[in-house]
């Protein structure tokens, strides 16, 4: 594996990591249409445990086959492949070494009564598995907050012990946010500055509105006059919120909508300074033919060819 100049550029910036742990990020990388130029798409798919398979599978009734997927990441030039437990072991001998995999370490589903997550499995999954990086989410202003964050802690120093990469999904809910809260400007920055701060390799957060919830927040944003007047200047405001762009992150690609809607964002995203997206539902949802379609052109928007 030949790294470029602008991946041994961002591996720099993680100072303390070892050189297994940037090896496996290289590895994330350097993989697909989008190797070498920092720009990553990553296909996650957790939503099976989320939100259920019929209201994750049935739009598109191949994806009920956990092959499926590490199958559409590989022949869509995809960097990553992101999913739990059970969908990695699934197919990990048929799809060994093809596609960089990240094991989604914790899970909520839609029955939960509490915003929380519980741990589904181990970094020593993630390594008899062959995974490059391991996956986490927390919410930020949850009542169990404080709790995740120092799950969080502990995996991230073992799962750095040992050479694997962090990719943190930093999501705020619960508490006193209120829904439009949840993907605030100032609370997203926020998130990925909480990401930063726990030592994520790559960060995934919501791409932000601009509301601002923070009363408090607010009056800084008005009094240095913060440009949150667009998607892609927002973009901008979280890059510099992750160690002035010293982090990688990403997006996600959020609840079904229009490929025209889909590629307007992922407009956004670039002109921001985005490192790349993580998109499911939108992707998988759609039959193979209109995935691979939807995939290829957000590629080509990341290359600026679409």
């Amino acid at each position: 594996m030949k790294v470029t100049q602008r991946v041994r550029k961002i591996l720099s910036w993680y100072e303390s990591d070892n050189p297994g742990t940037k090896t496996n990020l290289a590895r994330i990388l350097m993989t697909g249409k989008l190797a070498g130029t920092g720009k990553m798409v990553i296909l996650p798919v957790d939503q099976g445990w989320e939100h259920g398979p019929a209201r994750s599978f049935a739009p598109n009734p191949p994806a009920y086959d956990p092959h499926y997927f590490p199958q559409l990441a590989v022949d869509a030039g995809l960097n990553a492949y992101a999913a739990p437990l059970g969908q990695i072991e699934a197919a990990a001998d048929s799809y060994a070494g093809s596609v960089p995999l990240i094991l989604k370490m914790n899970s909520s589903n839609s029955h939960a009564t509490t915003k929380d997550q519980a741990i589904t499995s181990s970094v020593g999954d993630a390594l008899r598995l062959g995974c490059t990086a391991v996956g986490f989410t927390i919410y930020p202003g949850s009542d169990q907050q404080f709790e995740m964050i120092e799950e969080i802690r502990e995996i991230t120093e073992e799962a750095k012990s040992v050479g694997l990469a962090v990719v943190l999904w930093s999501y705020p809910r619960g508490g006193d946010l209120s829904k439009d809260g949840e993907t605030a400007i100032d609370v997203t920055a926020y998130a990925a500055h909480m990401a930063a701060q726990l030592g994520a390799n790559i960060i995934k957060v919501k791409p932000p509105t601009d509301f601002i919830e923070n009363a408090d927040a607010k009056k800084v944003y008005d009094a240095q006059k913060i440009d949150i007047s667009t998607l892609s200047a927002r973009i901008s405001h979280i890059m510099e919120s992750s160690f002035g762009g010293r982090r990688l992150v990403v997006f996600s690609g959020g609840a079904a909508k229009g490929e025209d809607a889909i590629y307007d964002e992922i407009r956004g995203l670039r002109d921001g300074g985005a490192n790349g997206s993580i998109i499911g539902r939108n992707s998988f949802q759609r039959s193979r033919e209109d995935a691979l379609n939807l995939l290829g052109n957000i590629v080509k928007i990341y290359q600026g060819k679409f």
